[in-house]
């Protein structure tokens, strides 16, 4: 269905559900509270509509807000009727989305509204990793509305959505016509929160896309659909290392990825890819240095990859991390929790070294000490340390100070050093790489590899759960 900007919270509703599937729930639902004369004004459904239907045939539970009942605010009655469908999307296994546009929290209902959106957040957390959760933001998602998109595992927004902890007017030297922080732009680029923007046309779509391509739940997967690409096509992806997207899409079936958070931290590159008909997380390194920012959202893919059952594979092509000041002192925290999540993810982990690989990024980015169920490494890359001619500088400081001709031992050296320390094969004979591949039979060994590992089952000490 074609859709224009500013519809109906009903019209959302069925623009985004397959033709004639959704059943509402609590239509007759009213606010309940009659402070400040709250029970003379009209309130239909407590302004948000709340059921299920159908998307490429999947069940899926929705909640719209309607800005056209007390600005789609959330008071007891309201929040009552979203609980409700999280309560029943846990008991099926189905995933929950929400189609925001609200003023907030409900003034008139004070503690009542504020116990209201406590109860909503506590039922998210129950349903983290269990169920797929999905927010998009078409009108206003402000103060605590915000933390529910928050815990959200995608969240969305309409090029003219706004989504604020604070109101940018209330922050010193900031206000929407200068600065908005509340922007979809902003929240895109510039902060981890949002991994889609578009018309809402796009958004309805790409909610499709995502809720098509991912579990139902933890325990069933009904995210397969059957392929009708070649198993084992060649692809031609050697020149694409510096192009992710590209190379995900070339070796996906039949080009089919699913991106998410674009926009954010473009040294990373994170989303979805279909492989002999499976979903497949994929992380993959879109520049030679990791920055913080990517580290995160690496991490953020892997775990919620682990959490619902999805193989996880990465293109490796990282020689450090970024070296700024700025960046120091945000990057120890963010690339051990890349570690922490690589380690502790239990689905099938896959990589594809497709460039260099050195130093601690290349322990970092899903290595065979790391926990790596297979690694491969396209012919002529690279594994080691550092760049040649540096290590070379540092091994053998005195000897070149004294040599009469520095560049020409620096060459010699570096070319023994690349044989010993930077080959490939060094790493492979040591079975920190398992095969050495042509870059065209990438995708056939990928397929070959999760075929095999579809029945892994990796055991960990027992514990409630890690604290990175």
């Amino acid at each position: 269905m074609s859709v224009t900007t500013s519809l109906s919270a009903i019209e959302r509703i069925n623009a985004l559900l397959d033709d004639n599937s959704f059943v509402e729930i609590g239509g007759l639902v009213k606010a309940r509270s009659t402070d400040f004369n709250l029970s003379a004004k009209e309130t239909p459904g407590d302004g948000v509509v709340t059921g299920y239907g159908l998307i490429n045939g999947c069940l899926v539970y929705v909640y719209s807000q309607d800005a056209a009942v007390l600005n789609g605010s959330v008071g007891e009655m309201h929040a009552k009727k979203i609980v409700r469908i999280y309560d029943m999307a846990l008991k099926t296994g189905a995933p929950v989305i929400g189609l925001v546009d609200s003023a907030g929290l409900r003034l008139q209902e004070a503690t009542d509204a504020l116990n209201a959106f406590a109860k909503i957040y506590r039922r998210q957390a129950m349903a983290s990793g269990v169920i797929p959760q999905v927010t998009a933001v078409f009108g206003n998602c402000g103060g605590g509305l915000s933390v529910m998109a928050g815990m959200t595992d995608f969240t969305l927004m309409s090029n003219d959505g706004h989504m604020f902890v604070n109101s940018p007017n209330v922050l010193d030297g900031n206000f929407k016509e200068k600065n908005d922080t509340s922007s979809s732009d902003v929240q895109a680029k510039d902060t981890a929160n949002v991994d889609f923007t578009g018309t809402e046309e796009e958004v309805i779509e790409k909610i499709r896309d995502i809720i098509s391509i991912i579990p139902a739940n933890n325990q069933d997967d009904l995210s397969y659909e059957p392929s009708t690409d070649d198993l084992n096509r060649e692809v031609d992806a050697e020149g694409l290392v510096n192009d992710m997207q590209e190379m995900i899409s070339v070796i996906s079936d039949n080009g089919n990825f699913v991106e998410t958070k674009r926009e954010y931290a473009s040294d990373a590159v994170t989303g979805f890819m279909r492989l002999d008909g499976h979903t497949v997380g994929v992380v993959a390194n879109n520049s030679n240095l990791i920055t913080s920012a990517g580290a995160e959202k690496m991490s953020e893919l892997i775990r919620f990859c682990d959490s619902f059952g999805i193989p996880v594979v990465s293109f490796v092509n990282a020689t450090g991390f970024e070296t700024t000041i700025e960046e120091e002192m945000k990057l120890q925290k963010a690339i051990s929790k890349l570690a922490f999540a690589f380690a502790s993810a239990t689905v099938p982990k896959v990589s594809v070294i497709v460039g260099e690989s050195f130093g601690s990024a290349y322990s970092v980015m899903n290595s065979k000490g790391l926990g790596a169920d297979m690694v491969y490494a396209w012919n002529d890359t690279k594994i080691g340390m550092m760049d040649s001619e540096a290590a070379v500088k540092i091994m053998y400081d005195k000897e070149l100070s004294a040599s009469k001709d520095a560049v020409k031992e620096i060459s010699k050296l570096a070319g023994e050093y690349d044989k010993l320390c930077l080959s490939t094969e060094s790493a492979a004979s040591r079975g920190y790489v398992d095969t050495i591949i042509d870059s065209k039979d990438t995708r056939k060994y990928l397929i070959d590899a999760l075929e095999m590992l579809y029945t892994k089952r990796d055991y960990v000490p027992d514990k409630k759960h890690g604290t990175i």
